[in-house]
């Protein structure tokens, strides 16, 4: 499987999401945002975490803008595999990848910590690897995770089977403690929590490797 990861100023969590890929047995490179084309015959994109752009204006809305999100868009338009993680996360959303927005957490506190996630469906490349219902320990790290979505978007992603996780425990407000969530074709996945770190036994939960080997060997045989 061939994946890139895209580095945006500000990215801080690409070379973790590299090391993840990498030893989950995908072909990995990192592209610049201003590059204006991905590689060829790609079947995954990663947007990282970070504070691209510095977080100015709107988390994620000036890295949207980018040469290399027009491509991602495409990507993603074709079929091709798209995973966003805390900060990609924000980005998917102004692209319209996925639905809703990520807003400041309610507490108003910038959140780091270990939280359990309920698995909703395992009916994805991302989650396949996961038992529907089974609780999974992932970090978080996030100052602007609090997700919203209207009502009708929210009916449209349960009555699809898009929530990809939700909180056990919601740590941040987000609209049914929703963590994740997929695209219309269940081939972007957008999520908060990051499952890079939470690969080895050191990093306190291996419950990460299970949603990068399911997605490469899915992908290897798409």
């Amino acid at each position: 499987m061939r994946a890139a990861v895209v580095v945006f100023p500000g990215s801080n969590c690409d070379r973790d999401m590299v090391v993840a890929l990498r030893e989950s047995g995908a072909d990995v490179t990192t592209v610049w945002h201003k590059d204006a084309d991905l590689p060829v015959n790609l079947d995954l994109v990663v947007i990282p975490g970070g504070f691209s752009f510095g977080d100015y204006l709107r988390c994620g809305a000036i890295a949207a803008q980018s040469p290399i999100c027009r491509s991602v868009v495409n990507h993603a338009n074709r079929g091709g595999y798209v995973l966003g993680i805390c900060n990609g996360f924000q980005v998917l959303t102004e692209t319209g990848l996925v639905p809703g927005a990520l807003m400041r957490n309610s507490g108003l506190n910038f959140l780091c910590k270990t939280v359990h996630l309920i698995v909703e469906t395992a009916d994805s490349a991302f989650t396949s690897g996961y038992v529907q219902g089974t609780e999974i320990q992932v970090p978080i790290a996030h100052h602007d995770g609090n997700y919203f979505a209207t009502d009708a978007e929210l009916a449209g992603l349960r009555d699809e089977d898009r929530v990809a996780f939700s909180y056990s425990d919601n740590p941040n407000g987000s609209c049914d403690a929703i963590a994740g969530v997929l695209s219309s074709n269940r081939r972007v996945l957008g999520m908060m929590p990051h499952p890079e770190r939470a690969m080895e036994p050191e990093m306190g939960s291996t419950d990460g490797q299970a949603l990068f080997r399911a997605l490469v060997g899915q992908t290897i045989t798409a």
